[in-house]
């Protein structure tokens, strides 16, 4: 499993999506990208599954948004309890005992399960998109609010994406679905 941590910082004029203008700009364009996503996705044949925790089924929300999505997205699973990360996904209950939910080990853990845990008729997703994270009010795990991994298994390439995001709740949860929405089309291009 090869690991990659980085840090996407987002725009301060993201901080306050709460406000009706910027929420409504933002779902037009994570709706154009999630299309153009899926667009690319059936093209190439490809499959995708999806794990949340922060997120709570926002990011495959959005996936499956455009129609015809189920081309390509298989599901999403919903793991906001840890230990649902370790029997739903099979992530290592040492590596969440250990370091805790929120850590690139086990995003990257979420984003491998779940291509598995979603596998239809014997064949994994092609592709596996995990959000683990703090939105907050308080910090959770050693980590403070806003703190958030995003991992991504492709083929055998496994990775996650640091993100340090800033604003409420709502706005963390949002911005996560963004970020993993770009990087997502990034890596699929």
């Amino acid at each position: 499993m090869r690991l990659e941590v980085g840090t996407i910082a987002t725009p301060e004029s993201s901080a306050g999506l709460s406000d009706g203008l910027s929420s409504g700009l933002s779902a037009g364009l994570s709706a154009g990208l999630s299309a153009g996503i899926i667009a690319a996705l059936i093209e190439s044949g490809r499959t995708i599954a999806v794990a949340e925790s922060l997120t709570g089924g926002l990011l495959v929300a959005e996936l499956i948004r455009t129609s015809g999505a189920s081309a390509a997205v298989l599901g999403g699973v919903v793991t906001y309890n840890t230990g649902l990360k370790h029997t739903l996904l099979g992530v290592d209950s040492e590596l969440l005992d250990r370091l805790g939910a929120v850590h690139p080990d086990v995003a990257c853990a979420m984003a491998t399960g779940v291509r598995l845990a979603l596998a239809v008729d014997g064949r994994p997703a092609d592709i596996g998109i995990s959000t683990t994270g703090v939105a907050g009010p308080d910090p959770q795990d050693g980590q403070s609010v806003g703190t958030v991994f995003v991992g991504f298994a492709i083929g055998t390439a496994v990775h996650a994406t640091r993100l340090k995001l800033a604003g409420d709740r709502e706005d963390i949860r949002q911005a996560v679905v963004s970020e993993s929405l770009h990087e997502l089309a990034r890596l699929i291009s």
